[in-house]
This record gives C-alpha cells, sequence and structure tokens, in this order.
C-alpha cells in the first residue's frame, strides 16, 4: 500500500510539472468596429450624438491554467486635424468640430497613450482553462458628440479617418498554474491590434427667409407725376457656401409682367428692383432676374427699391399687393 501511494503521489507531481511546462498563449484581436455617423448636421440647431460599438476578442491556450489580460484602446486626433480638443472633421478646407467620449454622460475624452492627460481606455480580461483553449469577447461603445453654436459651417460632407497608431489596441497578459494572476501594470508587451474607423457627418444646403418688410410708399399725390421710390428688406440665413436665388412674384394684381396695386376697381402699377438704380427688375426667372448669393451661416439682409413711376391720376384712396418672395437654393 506505501508502494501504491508514493507511486500516485509521484505520477501527480509529474502531472503538475508536466503542466508548469506545458506551453501557454494569450492572443487578442479586434473583431469589428463600427462608424461614427452622425447624420445631418444644422448648423443653427442643437447638438448632435451617436455612438459607435468596438468589438475585441481575447483568446487563451493553456493547462489547467489561467491568463489575466489587461487591455488599452487608443484613439488618435484622426485625419481631421491634429488636436484632441476638440477633435475636428474635414470637407474639403472646411472644419466640423466634434469629440469622442468613453462615457455616455460625455465627460471623458477617449484619448491615448501619446496624449497628456487624455488617456486611453482600459479594460481587463480574465480567462482559464482546464486543457486547450478558450475564447472570450468583450466590446465597448465609443460616445460621440458634434456641439451646438457651429453656425459658420459650410455645407459639405465632412469626415476623419482613425487607422493605424490613431486607432490602435494593445494588450499585456500574465499567465500562471491553477488559475489568473494578477493583471499586469501595463497594457504593452504582448501585441497589438488596429481598428479603422470613420468620423462622418452632413451639412446640407439650407435656407431660410426669416423676415419681409412691408415697403410703404405712404401718401403720394393722386396725379403721380413724378417717381416715388422706396426701400424694403428681406432677411434670410442660408448655410454658408450655399448658393442662392430669390424670386419675387409679379404679385396679385399684375397685368402681364406689369406689378400693380388695388384699390377698389383702380391699379396703381409700380416696380420692385435688385439694384438701388432701379434699372434691374427683380422677377422670379432663375439665372435672367433674380436675385443671387451665398450663404455664410448669419442673417443677410437683401434690399428691395420700389417705384411708383409716373402715370395717369388714379382716384383716391388705399392701395395694395402682396408679393411671394422664393429662395431657390
Amino acid at each position: 500500500m506505501m508502494i501504491r501511494i508514493r507511486t500516485r503521489i509521484a505520477a501527480l507531481l509529474l502531472l503538475l510539472a508536466a503542466a508548469q511546462g506545458a506551453s501557454a498563449a494569450t492572443s487578442c484581436s479586434i473583431t469589428s468596429v463600427s462608424d461614427l455617423v452622425f447624420g445631418n448636421v444644422d448648423p443653427t440647431g442643437a447638438l448632435v450624438d451617436t455612438t459607435a460599438t468596438l468589438n475585441y476578442r481575447c483568446s487563451f491556450t493553456g493547462f489547467l491554467s489561467g491568463s489575466s489580460v489587461t487591455l488599452c484602446f487608443n484613439i488618435g486626433p484622426g485625419s481631421g486635424g491634429t488636436g484632441y480638443t476638440p477633435r475636428t472633421m474635414k470637407a474639403g478646407t472646411e472644419s466640423m468640430n466634434f469629440q469622442i467620449y468613453s462615457d455616455s454622460a460625455r465627460n471623458l475624452v477617449w484619448g491615448s497613450s501619446t496624449a497628456p492627460g487624455l488617456p486611453a481606455v482600459t479594460t481587463h480580461m480574465q480567462l482559464s482553462t482546464f486543457l486547450g483553449t478558450t475564447t472570450q469577447n468583450g466590446s465597448l461603445t465609443l460616445y460621440g458628440r458634434v456641439p451646438a453654436g457651429q453656425t459658420s459651417l459650410a455645407a459639405g460632407a465632412y469626415s476623419s479617418l482613425f487607422s493605424g497608431n490613431a486607432a490602435q489596441m494593445t494588450y499585456n497578459a500574465s499567465e500562471s498554474i491553477l488559475g489568473p494572476p494578477a493583471y499586469p501594470a501595463t497594457c504593452t508587451g504582448d501585441g497589438s491590434d488596429n481598428f479603422d474607423f470613420q468620423a462622418r457627418a452632413t451639412v446640407a444646403s439650407l435656407c431660410q427667409i426669416g423676415t419681409a418688410s412691408d415697403m410703404n410708399f405712404g401718401s403720394v399725390p393722386s396725379n403721380f407725376a413724378a417717381n416715388i421710390d422706396q426701400q424694403s428688406a428681406i432677411t434670410m440665413t442660408c448655410t454658408r457656401n450655399t448658393a442662392w436665388q430669390v424670386g419675387l412674384d409679379n404679385g396679385q394684381n399684375a397685368l402681364g409682367t406689369t406689378r400693380r396695386m388695388a384699390g377698389g376697381t383702380s391699379r396703381v402699377a409700380y416696380e420692385l428692383y435688385r439694384n438701388s438704380a432701379r434699372n434691374q427688375r427683380w422677377g422670379t426667372t432663375l439665372n435672367t432676374d433674380t436675385l443671387a448669393g451665398s450663404g455664410t451661416g448669419l442673417a443677410q439682409v437683401l434690399s428691395v427699391y420700389g417705384r411708383v413711376a409716373p402715370q395717369a391720376p388714379m382716384p383716391a384712396g388705399a392701395y395694395s399687393d402682396k408679393i411671394t418672395v422664393t429662395v431657390t437654393y
């Protein structure tokens, strides 16, 4: 009996020795990452939030052993600029500010090991196996935000590419017999994997008419012996670099292309112009008699120049007309 006991103990010691000498290996990789897609951004509207998902996987091969893994996920400035606060997306030479955060409250900027004061996101994983290979999956959420108040944004498709060292996972593993050890203090040493993704947003061309003041010719002599000139204004806001054309129709009482104000059954002819010299009639035919310009992202004031030219006397009374303003962009 004593011999058998010693034989079994020796066999167990040999088994443990074999376990200690058996090869163990940990490997980690990125399995997928989605883009940060902000969609349409209104320069005069509210902030825009979005999220993306980063999936990763670690595998461990061993015998009666475990692995503790420390992983760091580094995100750099991206191709849109060189700074972290804020990060920027580009549409040609135009820039849009945005940010990537590691928390849903969007307080913690997601940085990298090369960004002072803006650390990479660190996470941990433990794997154990009796014999063979075990695999464990993990995921992280990227929280994106385009802040409000960027009223000078130009229309266009904005993007920033994160690739290479600007989007990289590094990891370090500690392995031991009979279970995982303490986590490594650092996340470099055992491997790395890059994850390419884009941040994307679109600023659509947009124009909005704000106000259109009345043109009041006031009290005038009924014989219309001389020109009577007045001026009014249209206020309009368009996304910067948005090409626009503004047209004025002929009103409700026109005879052909002659605008007329109505007072009962009587009509007073008048005209509206695009320039102070009053020799460029303001109509609705694109590229011909409309007023053309480009948006600035701020309110633009367009002057309307009116004139009542000499004409046959009219009965006393109040005369008016209604003009429709159309902006094409």
